[in-house]
């Protein structure tokens, strides 16, 4: 008999269907009722033992984490809170768990412990739950850009090239690191040697290479990992994440706000749409949470009234330098409240900066545009008053920066002048340089920060929360 998944199965209308089940064990009660799941859905399936006829041996063995298969018949079930349940005619056990020393008991258990279990910590129902929805938003950015006539490119890992200029980069090496050869007039590293030959690092951004492809496909997008060797131990940094970066042909800075807040809008109903139950269940988490927390740290919405308030309104859209006149002139500056103050034009905004304005001022997300060029990328298009450049980045409650992007800059004369002021030598980019000598176009593109993404979406407050095996600053376990 073929196996029928629980979430299938609880579709069903039970009438003495004889169905085969497989799962784990969440609890087993009164040596009769076995609650089971198979990771298809949040709900459990109640499985009923008649522990007379069956094999005692079996039974004492049907502790929590051990996987069983069940043959049996789906009748109606008395029990509230379910619809159908299983009884048993055979139960075979697959894979024995030791409730000794089985650390997932069923019981709370604290998000930090459960980070130091990560590979057993995908049998909760919190991470159950997380990675079903993430598996919805991958599934959904794919479909978003389908439909739209995007063409996927697979960037490289491994590169040549530092896409951001801030040097935050893991190398790659088959040297080995002991005996690393010097040349003895520069003191500088002989990468003839290595695999390449020549320096190399992990990617941080699939932007450039996509931004080929795109000016000669038109629409096209990357989703891949990228690496950062930034020192940052908060709850929204990884060395190791997910992008999403689509790059536009003939697609302008309105354009780009524009294929960015759609792309979200979409994907946050995908996941309203397809994850209902998950995301029922972190509401509720989250409800629970709030209870031990002071007043002023709860979240201002339920978890789904978040989500819709998102999607249902348009994102508020201000100029950087708009941005900073409120900021300066708020009473949380003029008091002093702000960990960094707001003395000026020409700051770097912060994640509480960036806060305030999604969270008090505006109650709702804000695309920022037009920063100062001093503290962006280099081949962000520069505006006409010689100060500012294309650049956008969207901003949400909880979050902060979730998606960063700009027109790039387009005209040869001005990115050379742009990389030599960063201290970028043409040659390491000349391929890219060429991409402006030969049929330029103006052209747009962004990152999507897929991590950020999923904690917006599942109200979850740690970045290592919504990746299976966070690597962070002296973290590689599993």
């Amino acid at each position: 008999m073929k196996r029928t998944k629980i979430a299938e199965l609880l579709t069903f209308e039970p009438q003495g269907q004889e169905l085969l089940v497989k799962g784990w064990v969440r609890t087993f009660r009164n040596n009769q009722f076995l609650a089971l799941n198979d990771g298809s859905t949040i709900k459990n399936l109640q499985v009923v033992v008649d522990f007379q006829r069956m094999d005692e041996a079996i039974l004492k063995k049907l502790s929590t984490g051990a996987c069983v298969s069940a043959k049996g018949t789906l009748v109606a079930s008395p029990a509230k809170g379910q619809s159908a349940e299983l009884k048993a005619t055979e139960l075979q056990l697959l894979g024995e768990s030791d409730a000794e020393v089985f650390p997932l008991q069923p019981k709370k258990h604290s998000l930090e412990f459960l980070r130091e279990i990560a590979h057993l910590r995908f049998r909760t129902n919190t991470f159950g739950a997380v990675f079903r929805v993430r598996h919805a938003l991958a599934y959904a950015i794919h479909s978003f850009f389908h439909q739209r006539g995007f063409y996927y490119i697979h960037t490289p890992i491994i590169t040549g090239s530092d896409a951001e200029g801030a040097g935050e980069m893991f190398q790659v090496t088959t040297l080995p690191l002991l005996q690393i050869p010097f040349n003895k007039e520069n003191g500088q590293v002989n990468f003839q040697d290595d695999f390449f030959g020549k320096a190399t690092n992990l990617t941080v951004s699939g932007q450039l290479e996509a931004e080929l492809a795109a000016l000669a496909l038109g629409e096209v997008y990357t989703f891949g990992p990228t690496f950062r060797a930034e020192n940052s131990n908060t709850s929204r940094h990884l060395a190791e994440f997910w992008m999403i970066e689509p790059e536009v042909a003939f697609n302008e800075l309105d354009d780009n706000m524009d294929l960015a807040e759609d792309l979200l809008k979409y994907c946050i109903r995908f996941a309203m749409d397809h994850c209902a139950d998950d995301l029922e269940f972190l509401q509720q988490r989250l409800v629970e949470e709030d209870k031990t927390k002071p007043q002023e740290e709860r979240n201002a919405m339920p978890l789904l009234e978040k989500l819709r308030f998102v999607t249902d309104q348009p994102f508020a859209r201000i100029t950087y330098t708009e941005a900073v006149e409120i900021l300066k002139n708020s009473n949380t500056n003029k008091k002093g409240k702000f960990k960094y103050p707001v003395e000026g034009w020409g700051i770097d905004l912060q994640s509480e900066h960036e806060r305030y304005l999604v969270e008090k001022h505006f109650q709702k997300p804000v695309i920022l545009t037009d920063y100062p060029a001093q503290i962006k990328a280099f081949y962000m298009r520069m505006n006409d008053d010689g100060k500012t450049v294309r650049a956008m980045d969207i901003l949400f409650p909880g979050i902060g920066e979730i998606v960063g992007g700009s027109q790039r800059e387009e005209r040869l004369q001005h990115l050379q002048n742009r990389m030599k002021a960063m201290h970028i030598p043409e040659e390491e980019l000349w391929w890219y340089l060429e991409t402006r000598k030969f049929g330029t176009c103006p052209h747009s593109g962004f990152g999507l920060g897929f991590e950020r993404l999923i904690m917006f979406v599942t109200g979850m407050g740690n970045v290592r929360d919504v990746i299976a095996f966070p690597r962070t600053p002296k973290n590689a376990e599993f």
